[in-house]
């Protein structure tokens, strides 16, 4: 009797492993993609443009989300806050290691898990067509005459750009106005209707407008001259020695699932080095830059102690 319970105990076991559906593979619904920062700058087409890519290896749609606000903050803090299970990504910024040390936000890089960096950019001084100086010196000279007159728009005070344009106005020894935006794009739309007077955004921020023939760049933050503007003179080459970039990547909030992770990864990373996100990247200037992981982990410990003491330096940091 004891035998027999115990087969049929057994055999209830048996049938119910082989009953039990299978666990689904990661995706089983659309995926969301928060964007901190306004459709249409170079973070934001960036993404979008990414994320189409990325969909043919997850097998489901994606969405990207623009949360705006706060200089980066608000879309920063709804990917922190998302649920960890991997269906809300979020591409994080260099304003993720520019809040903290304003005191700005409550958390750092480490309240994220990195999933890849996916490129770098550096600033660039751009003005209306018609201005009158075509050179960073032409520029410095006239500030110089006219201090009250400068306004340079950025993507939000502490951002990036805000930080490039108090590095440049430091090192020229310039006194400007920092006009603030939520995003690159309404400050070059600022400037282009002539409410600025330049900006000191990324090249890829600018280059339809200035192909347009509505804006002239007079200078780039590289070592390096931009491959679609080669007739456009570095920072260093005119005398000011300064280089200063922005960088994109994906980041996760902490806690998701290790195998989520790694699907996430491979697939983001498959999408860059598809023909089209090549060609995107090419026509659009936008400088590809990947690190995986780990390597993102320590590129972002780093930036935040190099970041933070380049704002100590220009007196935005909290004291």
């Amino acid at each position: 009797m004891k035998r027999r319970t115990m087969l049929v105990g057994i055999a209830a076991l048996v049938t119910g492993v082989f009953a039990a559906p299978a666990m689904a593979a990661f995706p089983e619904k659309p995926i969301t993609v928060i964007c901190p920062w306004s459709p249409g700058g170079g973070t934001d087409v960036l993404l979008r443009a990414l994320s189409k890519e990325a969909e043919k290896f997850l097998g489901q749609s994606i969405t990207v989300v623009n949360q705006t606000g706060g200089a980066g903050a608000i879309g920063h803090n709804a990917i922190r806050a998302a649920r960890p299970d991997g269906y809300t990504v979020g591409m994080i910024t260099f304003e993720l290691n520019s809040l903290p040390p304003q005191g700005l936000i409550p958390f750092d890089y480490k309240a994220f898990d990195p999933l890849m960096r996916v490129n770098a950019d550096p600033a660039a001084l751009t003005v209306k067509k018609d201005a009158p100086y075509n050179t960073l010196k032409e520029f410095v000279d006239y500030a110089k005459k006219n201090p009250s007159e400068i306004t340079i728009g950025n993507s939000a005070p502490g951002s990036v750009w805000h930080i490039a344009a108090g590095l440049m106005a430091d090192k020229t020894g310039i006194q400007v106005k920092h006009v603030p935006f939520d995003g690159a794009a309404p400050a070059v739309t600022a400037l282009v209707g002539g409410h600025l007077k330049a900006v000191a955004v990324s090249i890829p921020e600018v280059r339809g407008q200035v192909q347009a023939g509505n804006l002239k760049i007079l200078g780039v933050m590289d070592t390096e001259r931009d491959a679609l503007f080669p007739a456009v003179s570095t920072f260093k080459e005119q005398g000011v020695d300064v280089a200063f970039h922005t960088w994109r990547g994906l980041g996760l909030p902490k806690g998701v699932p290790a195998d989520v992770k790694a699907k996430l990864a491979d697939s983001f990373k498959k999408a860059m080095e598809t023909p089209d996100f090549k060609e995107f990247l090419k026509k659009t200037s936008l400088n590809p830059a990947y690190l995986g992981p780990d390597d993102f982990s320590k590129f972002l410990a780093q930036n935040y102690k190099d970041v933070e003491a380049v704002m100590k330096g220009l007196g935005l940091a909290k004291k």
